[in-house]
């Protein structure tokens, strides 16, 4: 399968560069180039894409609300994987709950930024290592919201338990593994959290896992 990318950057070089990086690769091709959010968001609508490489810092309409746009605007959104310069931007948190399946540095390594991309399109999500880091210190202080702590009333006590290994980052195949289950019926598990609270994917099951304090950063393994 070949993974169609929208490349979305404000600085011509930067796209430059990763078209560079991603021209190399056989089952990754750049549909479309866009220099703002509105851009982008229009050639989501022109080109069948699945996944957009998002800038977040840049002028007119910034990455943040392009993602929104583009995923409250289609039935079949594609991926978003959000790209910055800083892991301290303060986009982060409002990105990944706007729905982005990834938040990478730009300087990361080139094969990250691949691995993200094939990653996302798998259904996955990818994130750099410092930017999860500032994730579990914001989420350290969120207080808990008595309607999302009711939503996990409908997941199974082995669903909740899944969730909670979803929440420390492992893949289907560790989650398997800790359970003692089977790959598949990992995944058929997180296909039913998703289904059952209505979230778009695991990203949105990680954020909703640490608002309802059902993991609290620090708790042990």
């Amino acid at each position: 399968m070949t993974i169609r990318v929208v490349l979305v950057d404000d600085e011509r070089l930067v796209r430059a560069g990763f078209r560079m990086i991603l021209g190399a690769e056989p089952d990754i091709t750049i549909v479309a180039e866009a220099s703002d959010g509105r851009e982008a968001v229009q050639a989501v609508r022109e080109h069948p894409t699945d996944v957009v490489l998002m800038d977040i810092r840049m002028p007119n309409v910034d990455g943040l609300e392009a993602t929104r746009r583009i995923l409250d605007g289609s039935r079949e959104p594609p991926r978003i994987i959000v790209l910055t310069t800083f892991d301290l931007d303060e986009y982060v948190y409002e990105a990944l709950r706007a729905g982005a399946s990834g938040f990478l540095l730009k300087d990361a390594p080139e094969e990250r930024l691949v691995a993200a991309i094939r990653v996302a399109a798998d259904g996955g999500s990818l994130f750099a290592p410092s930017v999860t880091r500032r994730l579990i210190e914001r989420f350290a202080s969120v207080p808990v919201p008595p309607t999302t702590r009711d939503d996990l009333g409908r997941l199974t006590p082995r669903e909740v338990e899944v969730l909670r290994l979803m929440a420390r980052g492992f893949s289907n195949r560790e989650i398997a593994d800790a359970l003692v289950v089977t790959e598949h019926t990992a995944k058929t598990h997180v296909a039913h959290i998703l289904a059952k609270l209505d979230l778009r994917d695991r990203v949105q099951a990680v954020v909703l896992a640490y608002e309802t304090g059902l993991i609290r950063p620090g708790a042990p393994d």
